[in-house]
């Protein structure tokens, strides 16, 4: 418990919001990103955690502290190793019905074996596989989840993975998982490009005459508003005019382009 405490940062931000964040640049630096956010949402029955991190060391304990006496409820906003390597410490975990599979099964992370000492003992421990969960419920876009005066609707944003979600409450938080974020933004091949655009135009639809949005990624800067939105999904389209820039990523298997608000990685495979 203590070495967890340690880990993680945990912030209120709001009377029913809380930040979990661990430093993912300290798991390992070739992944280009710095933090991970976690969040745990409170409701008056129920709280949500979105998302269950890298696993290195165990968060159930900090959440348990924070809950109190409201049941909980689990989801990952998608299958990728950052956000459900915890997720064995829960007896159930939602997700979207196309990545459920992936993540009923352990997940191999053989590709951290050379990260750094402390990283590789504990990861070790179960031969570079991060465990699941006993149960996995599934959900789909228009779901929603009640947890007592605070609902949260699922909205299926492919393109990051094709089970992506976002999350959006009916207090105008929304939670984008790595749909949209600032700073190394992960992207599909080039040909699912618009796939990955639909999905941002379908977030700014969902934004629009909405008063405050405030826009909580699952990396780096949150509480940022919709420009985010919109400046990636300019981005993207402006890609075509630096894709001479491009410079090859061996250890991501991708390409990497920068403008002056992003780092686009880009998938080779």
């Amino acid at each position: 418990m203590a070495e967890s405490r340690q880990w993680f940062e945990v912030k209120k931000l709001k009377d029913y919001l809380y930040l979990i964040r661990e430093n993912l640049d300290a798991i390992d630096p070739r992944f280009h990103s710095i933090y991970t956010n976690l969040y745990l949402l409170f409701g008056t029955d129920k709280a949500l955690l979105i998302d269950t991190g890298a696993g290195l060391y165990p968060i159930k304990p900090l959440v348990n502290d924070l809950i109190g006496n409201r049941e909980l409820i689990v989801i990952n906003t998608h299958c990728h190793w950052d956000h459900v390597g915890n997720n064995h410490e829960f007896n159930e975990i939602l997700i979207h019905e196309i990545e459920s599979l992936t993540i009923s099964r352990p997940i191999n992370i053989t590709n951290l074996r050379d990260s750094s000492r402390d990283v590789v003992k504990r990861y070790e421990k179960n031969d570079f596989s991060l465990l699941p969960a006993p149960s996995i419920k599934t959900v789909k876009g228009g779901d929603k989840i009640m947890l007592g005066g605070l609902e949260v609707k699922v909205i299926h944003t492919p393109g990051h993975s094709p089970g992506s979600i976002s999350l959006f409450t009916n207090r105008n938080e929304l939670f984008t998982g790595d749909t949209a974020h600032y700073g190394s933004v992960y992207l599909p091949k080039k040909k699912m490009f618009p796939k990955f655009l639909e999905s941002l135009l379908k977030l700014i639809k969902t934004c629009e005459n909405k008063e405050s949005v405030e826009i909580y990624p699952s990396h780096e800067e949150y509480g940022v508003g919709i420009e985010l939105l919109k400046d990636l999904h300019d981005g993207i389209l402006n890609l075509e005019n630096i894709w001479d820039t491009k410079a090859k990523d061996n250890f991501l298997r991708s390409w990497i382009i920068n403008d002056d608000k992003f780092e686009y990685v880009i998938s080779r495979i």
